[in-house]
């Protein structure tokens, strides 16, 4: 996963906080789920806790008044692109959050994975 990481934040950062879905010429704006599924990542243990909590952070920074996504931000101006608001934005984000306070709280990371992995010992 770290190598995969490194490989989309070289091809496919659009800013602080902020990822394109795919490579594109002329590019379309960053899109909010794959922000989150970056900031989730890292709170899963892809980075330090302080480098989650920052991802978290940014993307967060990208709400408006209301505290409300879109689909996509324009990331050199920060204007909301898109549908808005954007549900799978703020599912995205919700579930960043809860893992990140699941890490901040010690709790086991992915634990369903070691079940899979028991039943397929048996």
């Amino acid at each position: 996963m770290a190598t995969t990481y490194r490989a989309i934040q070289r091809e496919l950062r659009a800013g602080p906080a902020l990822l394109y879905r795919y490579k594109a010429a002329p590019p379309e704006g960053a899109f909010g789920i794959c922000s989150s599924w970056q900031a989730e990542y890292l709170a899963l243990g892809g980075s330090s806790l302080e480098q989650a909590r920052g991802a978290s952070e940014g993307l967060l920074s990208h709400r408006n008044d209301l505290g409300l996504m879109a689909e996509e931000r324009d990331p050199q101006t920060g204007e909301a692109l898109g549908n808005f608001p954007q549900a799978f934005t703020h599912v995205g984000l919700i579930s960043a959050a809860i893992s990140l306070q699941e890490r901040e709280a010690g709790k086991r990371q992915l634990p369903h994975r070691e079940e899979s992995a028991k039943k397929s010992e048996r």
